[in-house]
Formats: structure tokens, sequence, C-alpha cells
């Protein structure tokens, strides 16, 4: 995958490549973040689709059609310039118990995968497994789907990132929703322990307190996140998931 230096490039060409960036979106005053876009020379799509066996995610966890479905979207969100951050992808499967470590953020270009961890879903989508998907303010489910990764800020949960829902009529009101990623207590193997299941948020994609800022940190500020589940509706809704 190309790195791009800051040295090999003039202020100058800076400014003219991203004067040229067509339909850029406007969002609300929550959302003035707008990060740098290059010019991107994105990874073939076969060479990553081998990542899933040499990462051995099939034996983490991480379903083949989450993969798969991750990295069809992600190629066409960097063709079209929603994606600044191209080295990193976080992909959350839904097909799996939330006993289970469901959330992968996978480093692209030095090829690793640098978390596996719980992550949870809405208390309206399901207990131990998210079945239930809504885009509806105050639904307190989870939103399927691509999303940017944006902000960050300190608010009720804490350190937080905000998400931008990349996929109109499905995830695209997560910022009038408040959809965000934050840690939370009650993902924890503790509330395996006693009820089989973590804890569930308002819809956001709530992750354990101890990672939660290295997560954050880690893919914040214009990478892919892609929530999954085996859902017929997303699936006949979405143009990003198929090749």
């Amino acid at each position: 995958m190309k790195k791009f230096s800051r040295k090999s490039k003039s202020l100058f060409l800076s400014l003219v490549l991203f004067s040229l960036i067509p339909g850029r979106e406007v969002f609300s005053k929550n959302f003035l973040f707008n990060p740098p876009v290059v010019s991107y020379n994105p990874p073939s799509l076969t060479g990553l689709s081998t990542l899933y066996g040499r990462l051995n995610l099939d034996v983490m966890g991480l379903s083949r059609e989450a993969f798969t479905y991750a990295l069809n979207g992600y190629e066409k969100l960097l063709q079209a310039g929603k994606i600044t951050n191209d080295r990193i992808i976080t992909i959350i499967d839904f097909t799996k118990s939330s006993s289970s470590k469901r959330l992968f953020v996978i480093d692209l270009e030095k090829e690793q995968l640098l978390f596996n961890t719980y992550v949870a879903h809405g208390q309206n989508s399901g207990k131990a497994y998210a079945t239930q998907f809504s885009n509806i303010p105050e639904s307190l489910q989870s939103s399927l789907g691509f999303y940017q990764t944006s902000e960050t800020y300190i608010g009720k949960h804490g350190y937080s990132m905000q998400l931008i829902g990349l996929e109109k009529g499905i995830n695209d009101k997560a910022n009038e929703r408040a959809i965000v990623l934050h840690g939370a207590a009650y993902v924890s193997e503790q509330l395996i322990r006693s009820q089989g299941f973590i804890g569930r948020s308002w819809g956001c994609p709530a992750v354990p307190e101890k990672y939660s800022k290295s997560i954050i940190n880690s893919i914040k500020n214009g990478s892919c996140l892609f929530i999954y589940a085996s859902d017929k509706n997303y699936l006949n809704k979405s143009r990003l998931v198929f090749g």
C-alpha cells in the first residue's frame, strides 16, 4: 500500500488536489470534520482478500462474508473519496454473540490485527445477538453499514469518537442519533460470566473501557468502519457490499 510523505509534496500541490475532490459532503455543525484528502492508490482487493487466511481471521471468529463485504465497500468508498485514512479498516461482526470478541481493527498496510475485542449493540437490537436494526432516532437499535470515523471529544462516556453514516436510509442519521464509539463499563467479561452476554448500548458500538482510548486513537479521523449482520433488508438496500 502506497504511503504518502508530507515532505514529498509541496503545499501548493496539496491545495490543488484538495480543491479537485468532487461531491464533498456538508454535515451539521456537529460534524465540521473535513480531513485533507489525498489521491489514492487503493490496494488490490485480490491482495487484501488473502489477509483473511494470513491473519487467521476465521479462527479469530470473523465471518468470511463480513470480511468480503467490508473490502468491497472499502474499495468503493476509497474511489469516491469518502475514506481519507486507507490504512485502517474496522469490522464489527454482529453475526456473533456479544459474548464473542466481534470487533476487529486491521492495519492493512502492516498486515496486522491491531485489536480484537468485545463490542456492544443496541438495547432494542436483541440480547446476546443483534437481530433488529434501525436508522430511526430513539429506536435504541444499532445501525448496520459503512461509517467514516471522525473527530474525538470528551463526553458523558469520556473519550469518544463521532461516526459519520455513509449509507442513505441505513445509517445516515448517526449524527442525529448521537451514534458514537465510546468505552463502557458494561462491556465486560464479568457480565458474560454472570448473564451470558455483555451489556447493551442505546445504539452505539461501545467497547471495553480499558481499550477504548487506544482503539479510538488507532482508527479516528477518516478510516472505514463496517458493521455487519446477515440481514436481508440491509443486503438488499446497500449499494456498497457487493463487488
